[in-house]
This record gives C-alpha cells, sequence and structure tokens, in this order.
C-alpha cells in the first residue's frame, strides 16, 4: 500500500533528477525468457538515493509493463546510448539479495544453462511485509562448546577436520558414517568448530525429521538462538522471519531443506549436504539445480569448507575425492566391522540353501524368519523393508517374473481399487483366478482375464511387489501376539519406535530409528528395487539398504539385516562389506566406460520434435564436435504414450553428450539456443536438464 506520508515530499515524475552519486542501478529485472537474461541499466532518482542500496527490490518499467527486480549495483555511467528509464520504486529497503548469493545464483544458472530470474526465485523467498516491520526478536547465542572430539576420533582424518574447522580453513571431505553413528551429533560438532572461528555454518539435510534431529544437536551445543532452521512447512510469515535473521546476521548457523543452500549465511565457513543421493536434494523447478552442486560452486567462491556425508557415497561425491578437490572422511575397517550388524543374503553360504531350498523362491526365507525371532526374543524391534506402500501394485508373471502387460496397449496390468486383498499368485487356467479379481490395464482399463506371458507363455500371474499393508498383515499372522506398524507407504511416518518386541514395515526412507536399536532388519524384495529403469538404481538402492542396515545394533549385541536379494550382486556385496566407498568407485568406472554422468557431461532436450531439433541444431552449431543420442519418443509422466491421430503431441527426446571439460560450453550453447526460440516468441518451449537420472 502506498506511502501517502513520503507522497507529499516526492516530487512529481517529470521534476525527478537523478542520484548525485551513483546514478545508474544495475537492476536483474523478473523475466524469465533466455535472451534477456543480463542486467539493466535504470537511473536512480534522488529522492530512492537513500533506499536504492545493492540487493534490494525494486519495481521498474520493462516493455510497457511493471515489474520486479533486484538492484545489484550502483554505478556512475552507463553503456548504454539510449534514454534509461527511472526506477519507479523501491518495494523494500531491506537488502533481500546479499552480493555472495547473487553470485551464486549467476553461477548456478550458468551450470544448469538456466536464467538468473528463476534461481533468484529460489534463492529469496517472497517478501512478507508484516514480518520486515516487527521489531527483530533479541537473540543472545551462548559461547559455543567445545565439541567433543570422541564421536570425530572414530575416524583417522576426523580430527584434522574439525581442527581445519576450528581455524577457518577451506576443507572439503566426503565422510562416510558408521552404522548406528548418531550423525546429527557430528554434524553439530562440525557447526560448534566452525562457530568457534566466528564463520557461519550451513547444513541442508533432505527432510524435516532430518532438520528436527539436526537442529536439536546444534541447540545443545550452541544455545537455542545460535541457530535456525529453514523449512517450506513453516509458512510464509515464520519462513520469512527466520530468513531474515538470517540476512542481517543474528543467526549464524542455519539449518534446512533444499531452499536453504541459499541462505544468506555472513561469512560462510562450513557447508554441509548429508545424503546427497537422496532425491528430495535435486529442484524439481527449473534450471533443476542439485544441492551438492550449489554447495560445490558457493564452497569454491566463498572460500567456505564442505562435507559431504551419508551412510552412501554417491558417484558424484566419488569424483570429488578422485579428482582430488575433497579428501575422504572414513573409519578403518577394523571399526566398520565392530560398528555393523551380521548382513546375511540369499545363497551367501551353501548352507542355507540346504537347509531351506526354497529360499531364492521364498519372500521370506527360514533365514529371515530365525533372525526376526531371535530379535524378538530378546526384546528389540525388528524393521521391515518394502519396496512400496499398499497392496498389490502390480502383476507379473508367476513363471518368469516379466512385468505383465496388457495386449491392447501394453500398460501394466494390475488389479482394481478394493481388490487388491487378493493374491494372485500361482493363478493357473484361462481366466480361473478363483476368488481373485480379473487383471486389467491400468492405462487402457480393459480387462484381461485370459492372461498369456509374451516372454514365456505362461499364464500364471503373481504379485510383482507386496506392498507394505499387506506384508503387515502376512507378518501379523506369522507372528501372533507381536504388534505390528507401519511407516510411510500412505501411513503416518514414525518419529521412534519404542524399545521392546515389534514388527515394524516401513517404505525407504521412511525407517522411523528405535530407542536403543533395532534387533533385526529384513530387506525384502531387492531384485524389485534393482530392476527400475534408472541411472542410479543400483546406488540409490544400495542408499536405502545403508540407511536401514544402520539402525539395528551391532553384530555383538545381536544384530543381523537378511537382505532377500542374491549374494553375487554388486550392491548386495556392498552391503555385506559395508563399503559405500568401493562400490561408489566401481559406478564411476562403469559410468565413464559407458559415458555417463558424472563422468561426462550430459543434457536431456525432451519437447515437441521441431523445439527439440531447433535446439539440437543450434547446439551443433557452436559445439561440433557434440554427440548426439536419439531423439525417442518419451512418455508422459503417467499413462500410455500420446496419440498423434487423438491430437496429442508426440513428445521426443534427445540426449547431448560431452567430455567434461566441455561441460561449460555445452551449458553455454543451451543457454543460447534457448534464447533464440524466446528471443522469436517460438511456441513449445523445449525443457533441457543437465546430467539428468533418466537416461539409464
Amino acid at each position: 500500500m502506498r506511502d501517502m506520508t513520503s507522497s507529499a515530499v516526492t516530487p512529481a515524475r517529470g521534476e525527478w533528477r537523478p542520484a548525485a552519486v551513483g546514478p545508474v542501478a544495475r537492476v536483474a529485472v523478473d523475466v524469465p525468457l533466455a535472451h534477456l537474461d543480463r542486467p539493466f541499466d535504470y537511473r536512480v532518482p534522488a529522492h530512492l538515493d537513500a533506499d536504492a542500496r545493492p540487493g534490494v527490490r525494486v519495481r521498474v518499467r520493462f516493455a510497457g509493463r511493471a515489474l520486479d527486480g533486484y538492484l545489484l549495483e550502483r554505478v556512475a555511467d552507463s553503456e548504454h546510448e539510449g534514454r534509461l528509464a527511472w526506477i519507479d520504486k523501491v518495494v523494500s529497503p531491506e537488502p533481500a539479495l546479499s552480493a555472495e548469493v547473487a553470485a551464486l545464483c549467476r553461477v548456478v544458472a550458468d551450470r544448469y544453462a538456466g536464467v538468473f530470474a528463476d534461481v533468484a526465485r529460489l534463492a529469496v523467498p517472497p517478501r512478507h511485509a508484516r514480518v520486515e516491520k516487527e521489531v527483530p526478536r533479541r537473540r543472545e547465542p551462548a559461547a559455543p562448546a567445545a565439541p567433543d572430539p570422541t564421536g570425530w576420533g572414530r575416524y583417522p582424518r576426523g580430527p584434522a577436520l574439525l581442527d581445519a574447522l576450528a581455524g577457518g580453513r577451506a576443507a572439503h571431505a566426503v565422510w562416510q558414517a558408521l552404522p548406528g553413528e548418531r550423525w546429527a551429533d557430528r554434524l553439530a560438532e562440525a557447526a560448534a568448530a566452525t562457530a568457534g572461528a566466528g564463520r557461519g555454518a550451513l547444513l541442508v539435510v533432505p527432510d524435516q525429521r532430518d532438520v528436527d534431529a539436526v537442529v536439536a544437536a546444534c541447540a545443545a551445543l550452541l544455545g537455542e538462538d545460535a541457530v535456525v532452521a529453514l523449512t517450506a512447512e513453516l509458512g510464509p510469515a515464520e519462513r520469512y522471519r527466520r530468513w531474515l535473521a538470517v540476512r542481517r546476521g543474528t543467526v549464524r548457523v542455519v539449518v534446512g531443506t533444499r531452499s536453504a543452500a541459499f541462505a544468506p549465511v555472513a561469512d560462510p565457513g562450513l557447508l554441509v549436504v548429508w545424503d546427497d543421493g537422496d532425491d528430495l536434494h535435486a529442484e524439481p523447478r527449473a534450471p533443476y539445480p542439485h544441492v551438492r552442486d550449489v554447495l560445490v560452486l558457493r564452497a569454491h567462491a566463498a572460500g567456505a569448507a564442505l562435507l559431504v556425508g551419508g551412510y552412501a557415497r554417491t558417484a558424484e561425491a566419488q569424483l570429488l575425492v578422485e579428482s582430488g578437490w575433497a579428501r575422504e572422511v572414513v573409519a578403518d575397517r577394523a571399526g566398520v566391522r565392530s560398528a555393523m550388524p551380521r548382513v546375511v543374503a540369499l545363497g551367501e553360504t551353501d548352507s542355507h540353501l540346504t537347509r531351506d531350498p526354497d529360499a531364492r523362491a521364498a519372500r521370506l526365507p527360514h533365514v529371515a524368519f530365525e533372525a526376526a525371532r531371535a530379535a524378538l526374543d530378546a526384546g528389540r524391534p525388528v524393521l521391515v523393508q518394502v519396496p512400496r506402500g499398499g497392496y498389490v501394485p502390480w502383476l507379473s508373471c508367476g513363471s518368469c517374473r516379466e512385468a505383465a502387460r496388457c495386449r491392447h496397449c501394453a500398460g501394466p496390468l494390475g488389479l482394481r481399487r478394493g481388490d487388491d486383498t487378493g493374491d494372485p499368485a500361482d493363478r493357473d487356467g484361462a481366466g480361473a483366478a478363483g476368488s481373485v479379481a480379473s487383471p486389467h490395464c491400468r492405462w487402457c482399463g480393459r480387462p484381461d482375464p485370459a492372461f498369456r506371458c509374451a516372454a514365456c507363455g505362461s499364464r500364471r500371474l503373481r504379485a510383482g511387489v507386496v506392498g507394505s499393508g499387506r506384508t503387515a498383515e502376512e507378518l501379523g499372522r506369522a507372528f501372533p501376539g507381536v504388534p505390528v506398524r507401519t511407516s510411510g507407504g500412505g501411513a503416518a511416518v514414525l518419529a521412534r519406535v519404542s524399545a521392546g518386541p515389534a514388527l515394524v514395515v516401513a517404505t525407504p526412507g521412511a525407517e522411523p530409528p528405535a530407542d536403543g536399536g533395532y534387533g533385526a532388519a529384513l530387506l525384502l524384495d531387492g531384485w524389485a528395487m534393482l530392476s527400475r529403469p534408472d541411472l542410479r538404481v543400483g546406488e540409490e538402492t544400495l542408499r536405502r539398504w545403508l540407511a536401514a542396515t544402520a539402525l539395528v545394533v551391532p553384530h555383538t549385541d545381536g544384530g543381523r539385516v537378511v537382505i532377500t536379494a542374491d549374494a553375487a550382486l554388486p550392491g548386495v556385496q556392498a552391503l555385506v562389506r559395508w563399503d559405500p566407498a568401493g562400490h561408489a568407485a566401481a559406478e564411476l568406472a562403469s559410468r565413464a566406460e559407458v559415458g555417463f554422468p558424472p563422468a561426462v557431461r550430459m543434457a536431456a532436450v525432451e519437447g515437441v520434435p521441431a523445439s527439440v531439433a531447433h535446439v539440437v541444431d543450434e547446439v551443433l552449431a557452436a559445439l561440433p564436435d557434440v554427440e548426439v543420442l536419439g531423439p525417442v519418443e518419451i512418455e508422459p509422466p503417467h499413462g500410455p504414450p500420446p496419440d498423434p491421430a487423438g491430437g496429442d503431441p508426440v513428445r521426443e527426446r534427445t540426449l547431448l553428450r560431452v567430455p567434461r571439460a566441455q561441460g561449460r560450453a555445452l551449458a553455454a550453447a543451451l543457454h543460447a539456443a534457448q534464447a533464440a526460440r524466446t528471443a522469436r516468441k517460438a511456441a513449445d518451449p523445449a525443457r533441457v536438464r543437465l546430467d539428468p537420472a533418466e537416461i539409464g
């Protein structure tokens, strides 16, 4: 709302005069068009001279419209030869975009072939005028407590990492946490060492549950006033209130989720990303930056330390180690063996198959029942991890396990909602489903009572993956009298599980910690997790297994983990040995052999054929050595492929691949190609993603 008291002294527009010092302002206008992705010069009127400081939000005229923007800097002269327009209004005198964050937004936009306006929208939350006018809460952070070196002392390079943080040095590390590690306490100790050196710390974790754990750990060492949490769950007013406290420098330790990677921490000394393989760290909006890459760029520009931590290790983190940019912080083998539970896989020894010949085909082999009974008898809960929620998400051939497909549209077969309580396993005969409902196509809806597998000709059907709901029912019948609880998969995610005998059925990522630890963990349907068509399926599956295994007590306390997957698989072997670093090294080497990220830089261009072809042609004109893969038709996120006869546009995907050394040139060429299309106001813009996961 316009301030009527100031309007009395504001001169009429025809009487505006330029400011005496720095009369030209460079403004980043909020225009998400690639060909306009640059600052524009405006004149600063004298009556706005005091408020028009770098970083403030302003309102300007652009192409005949009033648009918002950020004032980046004030200069004496402009290179523009024509007449400059005025800054119409300073929306708020609060500097919202710091110089460090503005430079980071520019670098991230260039890295991902995006535009500055899109990245700035991710970095700065919407303004809340009432919150800006509030008197800031007085914060009195206590003196940082000296971190206990015992926890980091379990890792040979852990004490050196703390010493570097306490000395303000820019250490870069990739940390593999031990099973059962109180990782939130370790991150809090690293933040305390950084705060003791007078610098800020930024810790980014995947979800709200992790935020709560890290905030509690930091508050215990630094005091509640020294740390603030930034998450979307706070609501616009409270989030902006806390963000302002960080921007004004009253809080130096920030914990948050994905968008907190751009938090305006003053003098950042430590940047942390925990569990960088979690897909929650990947921004779903253009230009699709990843938290790990944002923090790497920020650490490089700000001279800050970077810590990439987790139970698992991604190929991207392994590349940081192998390139020499980061050092690994891992425990020695003796420490690993003493901390981890006993892990058993199918076919690990001949004795398992001798005692249970059907172990490979059974969903719960005898060794899994033994481990669960032993843990329950010892008074500890048992964790059961299943890939999906619900009952029977999809059907497969009962003989060869090939996905059951519709004969009309090749869509996946399933059971109608409400009929999922039946088990189609071992259904024989033409349409002889017994009490089981007839399967139907999840795309076109046609029933298929006479299913016959296209791969082997079998007419038997079975549940492709039995969900958490059905698994909980089966376990309840197998262990009468034992309470069964579910977490995730449509049910509420449990915060914690109390000590005592219980069965906890959870989907990946929803495993709640247990007081005193789990006595055993059963990792079911491993083959289903490994059969997804995704570039990162191997490391993602191992990451899920390691996270569940880390919640089990050590083998010295009777902890056991049973994984229903072939012991010869590389991911299973990495779990048995607790060797995420070795698995990441092998994964990176295999991707380098076939030319997949992060060993190379790759871009996916998606859209209607004409748009994709135009972008590819523009890139090839600038970079003739780019390797082009495709195009191929792609399916929409849900449902069958589009039908051109029905008017639905066909969509294509083309992959562009270059060596890593040419990654910046590829991003620049893609940006230029998009700029050429937006300048011509071309319809049906193509979507560009750098290093996408959906290429495997």
